[in-house]
């Protein structure tokens, strides 16, 4: 299916913008890298992100929150097909920079940056961009615990405050610098992911944060949205996962 970049507002121009990203892959087998079928086997959850703006969104606007909301939401397959994207092809983004293509499999971030760049140039007074965007995350805290980067201390610790009021928990990854030589590219701006394999999710996030400005407050968050198992009240399926936090962040900062 041909890819879409969908965008939606919302709110009074004299509220406070908050802009949502969400990553929207329908479908991941991996590309030409081609994903083991036994991880291909729940990538329809791959649009986790997406639905997360989608949700957050129709809280903001049930509840009237006095904010103006810019979603957008990154729709795309990741398939095998004549014309896929290749290990070594070179993609120019949207912001100019260039990208050297690793792997295949690392393909939400490619559709998320364009999306952090178009939204950065509305100027939002915050950022916040939900995907299911890697593996790694999942072994640093696990399937059940969304982890999250930002580039401000002060949203950090609100973001901890919100969710404990919540009570749904969250857990903060540094975004650690010096890996971003991981990225590093002979021939390009930078490499989509690192062939060296090591702190995946922080290299993702440090990747991510190329296109967003570094003066627009900014939160990312890396999570499964999906339970694997039935629990009591939790169904298994697609499950939110750090929404309810992200929401009482907001009220917090702009409920009257």
């Amino acid at each position: 299916h041909t890819p879409r970049l969908i965008r939606l507002k919302w709110g009074k121009k004299s509220h406070p913008k908050v802009s949502l990203v969400g990553k929207g892959v329908c479908f991941d087998t991996g590309g030409l890298d081609i994903k083991p079928s036994q991880f291909m086997r729940i990538m329809k959850k791959d649009m986790g992100g997406a639905a997360h703006v989608l949700g957050l969104a129709q809280l903001i606007m049930s509840l009237k929150l006095p904010v103006r909301l810019d979603v957008f939401i990154s729709a795309a397959d990741n398939a095998i097909s004549n014309d896929a994207f290749r290990p070594g092809d070179i993609l120019t983004t949207r912001s100019g920079k260039t990208v050297e293509i690793d792997n295949t499999d690392a393909e939400g971030r490619l559709v998320l940056c364009d999306a952090l760049t178009k939204a950065g140039e509305n100027n939002p007074d915050l950022l916040i961009d939900f995907a299911t965007l890697t593996g790694a995350a999942r072994v640093a805290v696990g399937t059940e615990i969304p982890a999250f980067f930002s580039n401000t201390s002060s949203l950090v610790s609100e973001i901890n405050q919100a969710a404990e009021k919540a009570d749904e928990l969250v857990w903060q990854l540094p975004m650690h610098k010096p890996y971003r030589s991981y990225l590093d590219s002979d021939i390009a701006d930078l490499l989509n992911s690192s062939p060296q394999g090591y702190g995946g999710a922080i290299t993702a996030a440090l990747y991510l944060n190329e296109f967003v400005d570094a003066d627009t407050p900014w939160v990312h968050f890396d999570m499964m949205a999906w339970n694997n198992r039935h629990r009591t009240g939790r169904p298994k399926g697609g499950e939110a996962m750090g929404l309810f936090a992200v929401f009482q962040l907001l009220e917090n900062k702009y409920a009257s």
